[in-house]
């Protein structure tokens, strides 16, 4: 039978507040209403959780505090640097829009974090979702935030099958009228933390929910569904190669440009894959000549956009090959460069045939 959902405010977020108080998750840049969050951590924080999990982000987190405590020492920092403390995060141009939004506060806001959204959103990186976390969580104001989580406890308990993303619409139609009178910022993050524990991806336990009483999904088959989403379409597949060539302890590495594809990294040497118009020339060119030995080990890396097969190649190079690489790229030692995940998986996987 389906639930009343036309309940008041009252009805839903009274119960989840008062079931935040009792479960919620204790995160290092999160704080508990009437005390706020800095402005800083929250905007530290939602820019690493961009399609990365919480337990993920964590570390990261506390390690960009201890490095950058502040606003204005990020602003400060060298691109490299905060590019190398990101390694492992992936999509990168978070971590290059993070250092200028940075520096737009501090040069733009006197290193204070505006509170109105038109000012949030004109910040590199700053999208709709950013912006109202950091106006509820840092300065308590009604803003509608929606994220993943919000999104599926708020679907199911309306029982809307409106596929995403157009979803987000009728939800930010609906939010307001279950907003408390107060408790701004502990509001989204109790939904968050529901989502994260009670009303999960697939099977919800509805049996502890606080909000099950008129949720219009609750112990229904159905809330497994929702919310609802767009058929994904099939990623292309992209092939190249990839080159490991040694001297000295260290490897051949190049940098890639600021903007596109690992934007600003240290990669190794590849061929046929940056570009789809790459592969017409086939997928083995070596960027010099050395003794390359085809490793017996194809690797796969999935994109935003694209999933990439790469073939592994090895050399130990000769002082007369090494000096023929340094043309176009740099000797480094691994340890002293911020890998992004493909190729740290490039890296162990070298290690292993090494």
């Amino acid at each position: 039978m389906a639930k009343n959902v036309q309940s008041s405010s009252p009805d839903f977020s009274d119960a989840l507040l008062t079931w935040y108080d009792q479960q919620a998750r204790h995160l290092p840049w999160r704080t508990f209403w009437p005390v706020l969050s800095d402005p800083y951590d929250v905007f530290l924080s939602e820019l690493m959780l961009q399609q990365t999990v919480v337990a993920t982000v964590i570390p990261y987190f506390q390690k960009f505090k201890e490095i950058w405590p502040t606003i204005n020492d990020l602003a400060a920092a060298e691109e490299a640097d905060i590019l190398r403390e990101w390694a492992g995060l992936g999509y990168y141009a978070r971590a290059r829009n993070m250092r200028k939004a940075a520096q737009a506060v501090v040069n733009d806001h006197g290193g204070v974090f505006p509170e109105e959204e038109a000012a949030l959103l004109s910040l590199p990186g700053i999208g709709p979702y950013t912006a109202a976390a950091i106006m509820s969580f840092a300065f308590d104001k009604p803003a509608i935030v929606l994220d993943g989580n919000i999104e599926r406890v708020l679907s199911r308990y309306f029982a809307d099958d409106t596929p995403l993303p157009a979803l987000k619409a009728h939800l930010r139609n609906r939010y307001p009228a279950i907003q408390p009178k107060e408790r701004f910022s502990d509001f989204p993050q109790a939904m968050m933390d529901l989502g994260a524990r009670i009303c999960i991806s697939g099977v919800p336990r509805c049996e502890q929910c606080p909000l099950s009483a008129h949720c219009a999904s609750a112990f229904d088959a159905a809330a497994e569904t929702r919310p609802v989403k767009a058929p994904k379409k099939a990623k292309p597949k992209r092939e190249g190669s990839v080159f490991v060539a040694r001297y000295e302890g260290k490897v051949a590495m190049t940098q890639r440009p600021d903007k596109g594809l690992l934007g600003g990294m240290m990669v190794f040497p590849t061929y046929g894959w940056w570009h789809k118009e790459d592969q017409s020339n086939g997928l083995t060119d070596a960027p010099f000549a050395a003794s390359w030995v085809k490793e017996d080990v194809t690797l796969t890396h999935v994109f935003t956009h694209f999933e990439l097969r790469l073939t592994l190649y090895q050399a130990r190079l000769t002082k007369e090959e090494a000096a023929l690489a340094a043309k176009h790229f740099e000797f480094k030692a691994v340890e002293d460069v911020g890998l992004a995940s493909i190729m740290a998986k490039v890296w162990r996987a070298s290690d292993k045939q090494h």
